[in-house]
């Protein structure tokens, strides 16, 4: 059975590039969310034998490589690494020529790096889907995967509350773009200055109109109070390290730890994108505690990232 005929709306996907959560549908992004679930279970298998993803990467990354590498593998295909580093694309050859020949050579493109123009060059030129795997503005692949646990543990997600506490960064555009697609109330909790990108703020919100609430707040005890999840990420993301000192001084008191977490709904899950600093922006009770879903969440970057590229590649 293809993925279409279960699954209506993915079949659109096909053949399409995968740069924001924004570009794809509620529906889609609905859609998305079973399939991986059903990948996960084992309930659906779905075969790309024959099939390539490439990645380039220009940043560090230790769960987006992995997580697509054997996603890719367990749909029967195989990946590419075509490290910067290692490749004429280190040396200055320009995107143009890159995405062009790729295109040649394998199925998809992953592309992590640090301009979003830079991704949406690799999408221009390539005749093949490319896939956003963290750009400065956005993380879509883990939002999916992100919700894909907070519906695992609280059910329909329509009407749910995630609360992020932290920098306004590309997770939290993503968290505030994905989840205004999907019904869920998104508050950002941010200290003045650190605030998510105006234009996404605006852009979630209006795709939230009638459904749900996209806010930003700078307290965090208002930031968490009756949520279901609570979230957190690093204060200095990569390419930020030079303002490590500045940033932990200007986010004293947003650590989300036990006191934090006592003002959400009871049954709130504690939700982390990792890499995590104990201490510093979750507190090692926190990051251990009943309540953590931070290892299911690294989990289901697998389960989501098999469901996109079955979807963009048309298992």
């Amino acid at each position: 059975m293809l993925i279409s005929q279960r699954y209506p709306t993915l079949g659109e996907l096909q053949g399409k590039d995968f740069l924001s959560s924004a570009q794809i549908t509620a529906e889609q992004t609905s859609e998305l969310l079973q399939l991986a679930a059903a990948l996960k279970t084992g309930e659906l298998k779905i075969n790309l034998q024959g099939r390539t993803l490439g990645l380039i990467f220009s940043k560090a990354s230790t769960r987006t490589r992995v997580s697509f590498t054997v996603a890719m593998a367990r749909l029967g295909g195989q990946t590419i690494d075509l490290n910067p580093s290692v490749s004429q694309v280190g040396r200055g050859e320009p995107v143009a020529d890159t995405a062009r020949v790729l295109s040649r050579y394998v199925d998809a493109l992953a592309v992590r790096t640090f301009g979003q123009a830079e991704l949406e060059e690799y999408a221009h030129w390539a005749s093949i889907p490319v896939i956003n795997a963290l750009t400065d503005l956005e993380h879509p692949c883990q939002a999916l995967a992100d919700y894909q646990t907070l519906q695992e543990n609280c059910g329909p997600l329509d009407g749910k509350t995630l609360s992020y506490v932290g920098d306004g960064n590309n997770v939290a555009h993503s968290l505030m773009l994905c989840g205004a697609l999907l019904g869920v109330n998104v508050r950002i909790g941010c200290p003045e200055g650190f605030e998510p990108e105006p234009g996404v703020l605006e852009h979630a919100q209006q795709l939230a109109a009638g459904k749900c609430s996209i806010e930003v707040l700078h307290e965090p005890d208002a930031t968490v109070q009756g949520a279901d999840a609570i979230y957190t990420d690093v204060w200095a993301s990569m390419g930020q390290e030079e303002e490590k000192e500045e940033r932990e001084q200007a986010f004293s008191g947003w650590c989300l730890n036990k006191e934090l977490l006592a003002l959400a709904n009871p049954e709130a899950i504690v939700l982390h994108c990792l890499p995590a600093y104990r201490g510093l922006e979750i507190s090692a009770e926190a990051m251990e505690c009943k309540a953590s879903r931070i290892f299911d969440q690294a989990e289901n970057r697998l389960h989501a990232q098999q469901a996109l590229l079955a979807a963009l590649l048309g298992g």
